[in-house]
């Protein structure tokens, strides 16, 4: 708090004049000190003015209530929950998030600038406070067809604006480690800001240069032992739980039975769809999980408001203390997270959103240039080699079809990439087994008619009679589109073009829904509650096609095409080895 409004608010502290408000008798989680105590809390305008015995102008007895401060989602990406941002800051409010640090690098990989001007404009009046990280790596690796290429000249254009805290999650490992130029330019342009970490597949030596870098977190660790190598190197840790990746429970357990020190490790949801945060929360959600694991519910509510606050240097949040925000969650009972009433900057969060009427400018429409792509060009261009889907992971494995084996070591990964999955065709009837298990998948640049596409095999998938499309394909958002029969793939893809992106499920020749995503291909214009309608109908009918249900259908495709997740993914210039960082075929 400045001087100016410690003159205006010191008065009120000491009990010389009567506050807006006062939560009367409220038992205070004091994530500080790792108490609770028993006080009441005076609030004038936005700002906590005292804690302790006071009067207020309006009282509210909370007697029986627990406060604590608001929730901090440490890392997401608004354009992967697929809804208007303001919409989702305000669901997400609803459930105590109250702080967001969003790297939009998925609009930025679309649109540039622009698609970060997006997501600033559109937040600029939401239910909490919208901090956004600019976006390292547009593209995510050399060689992508991205809509964008960002250099640190284009980065520069953001330091000016005070919600743009630091870099976004730096991906391009190598370029850090090798001493890149373009790199190292956007490193030193923000040596005095956060800067993000994608440290997914490095250790020892690497992870220590990575992080001597100055780059101080990470949300890519699947397990507890990856997540300790980072936090001895003196990152923090975002712990994953999204509607994709749920890397929670791994790395909790590990703390819990360890006893680990929670001072590095904060909560984090990368990924998560409106119908997911509705249905189960938002960081609370991660509070819940975690406390029912063990873990002690003060060290919780320390991971999801005081170490993000204190990761990103945001000193006015994350805590309940006189001179900090009044972003508090009113709750009945701390153990299970039972909310009652969220308040941001001294006010109650309404239930009922209010909408956004602002426009959107066409050339974020307009995005979707596919009209060059034919049925001739679905014939495989990959054969020996497949990608093989992992159930509640984005990880994926390379197959050799040739000699039904994964390659590279799969033990480095979570326990769950152990099943023996590509050993299930070694039977009698394996070739036909394997077959019937094939699904044909293909990406195609959607940005600059480039010309450029590729097609390859998937093995878990197992759509049959029918195919998906969608042009949310991380991070250069290029189309994809996966089924086991030509004809039903180019429906899919005519369908796509009509709704200037989104979503399509086709069956037996015909269209069973689609969600139209027409901002920059990403984004919905329509309200949360018909969004969810729509894309709750298409993913039980894609279950009941043959997709497993450890498969979310459109996430897992989305991620198939990112090239800096292990171990195999499809690019438009070919099938790609992530660990070997080289094409194959």
């Amino acid at each position: 708090m400045n001087i100016e409004n410690y003159k205006k608010y010191v008065k009120y502290t000491l009990g010389q004049e009567k506050s807006d408000l006062v939560l009367k008798n409220a038992k205070l989680i004091m994530v500080q000190t790792g108490e609770v105590i028993e006080a009441d809390l005076a609030i004038k305008d936005k700002y906590i003015v005292g804690l302790g015995d006071y009067e207020g102008l309006e009282e509210l007895d909370c007697s029986n209530r627990y406060v604590c401060p608001g929730f901090i989602d440490s890392h997401l990406h608004f354009e992967s929950t697929l809804a208007n941002p303001k919409e989702l800051v305000h669901y997400a409010s609803l459930s105590g998030t109250t702080g967001f640090i969003a790297d939009p690098h998925e609009a930025a990989n679309v649109a540039g600038i622009k698609g970060i001007n997006y997501i600033l404009d559109q937040t600029q009046d939401a239910s909490g406070d919208v901090y956004i990280m600019a976006p390292s790596c547009v593209p995510c690796k050399e060689g992508e067809d991205s809509g964008c290429l960002m250099e640190a000249s284009d980065l520069k254009k953001l330091l000016g604006n005070p919600r743009i805290l630091g870099l976004g999650e730096v991906m391009d490992e190598g370029g850090v480690i090798g001493l890149k130029d373009r790199m190292m330019a956007k490193l030193d342009l923000f040596s005095d800001r956060v800067k993000d970490g994608h440290a997914i597949s490095i250790e020892g030596k690497d992870l220590a240069a990575y992080a001597m870098s100055g780059i101080l977190t990470d949300h890519e660790s699947t397990e507890y032992k990856y997540a300790m190598m980072k936090v001895r190197n003196g990152m923090y840790v975002h712990i994953r739980e999204g509607s994709a990746a749920r890397n929670l429970e791994a790395i909790v357990r590990g703390i819990v039975e360890n006893k680990t020190d929670i001072s590095r490790f904060t909560f984090c949801t990368d990924d998560k769809h409106i119908e997911d945060i509705q249905k189960d929360g938002h960081i609370s959600h991660n509070v819940r999980k975690a406390i029912s694991l063990g873990l002690k519910p003060i060290d919780a509510y320390k991971m999801a408001s005081l170490n993000p606050a204190q990761c990103y240097g945001l000193d006015d949040l994350g805590m309940i203390a006189v001179g900090k925000k009044a972003n508090l969650i009113i709750l009945s009972d701390m153990e299970n997270v039972l909310i009652d009433r969220v308040m941001y900057e001294g006010d109650f969060i309404s239930p009922v959103y209010e909408g956004n009427k602002m426009s959107v400018d066409p050339q974020l429409i307009d995005s979707l240039h596919i009209d060059w792509f034919d049925e001739d060009m679905l014939a495989y261009k990959s054969h020996r080699y497949a990608i093989g889907m992992v159930e509640g992971e984005i990880l994926t494995k390379l197959i050799d079809l040739d000699n039904y084996k994964c390659h590279n070591d799969l033990a480095r990964y979570d326990s769950q990439m152990d099943d023996p999955a590509c050993l299930k065709f070694a039977d009698n009837d394996r070739k036909e087994a394997m077959a019937n298990k094939i699904s044909k998948v293909a990406v195609i640049e959607r940005h600059h008619n480039t010309g450029r596409y590729h097609v390859a095999k998937v093995l878990g998938y197992n759509i049959k009679n029918g195919a998906v499309a969608s042009s949310v394909s991380h991070d250069s958002h290029n189309v994809i589109v996966i089924g086991d029969n030509d004809r039903d793939m180019m429906l899919a893809l005519e369908k796509l073009k009509e709704s200037k992106g989104g979503y399509v499920l086709v069956e037996g020749g015909h269209v069973y829904d689609a969600l139209p995503l027409p901002v920059m291909g990403l984004m919905s214009d329509l309200d949360s509650g018909k969004m969810n309608e729509v894309l709750s109908r298409m993913i039980a009918r894609a279950h009941k096609m043959g997709v497993p249900d450890g498969i979310e259908p459109f996430i897992a495709l989305s991620f198939i095409a990112l090239p800096v997740i292990p171990e195999i993914r499809i690019r438009t210039r070919g099938l790609y080895d992530v660990l070997g960082d080289r094409y194959l075929d």
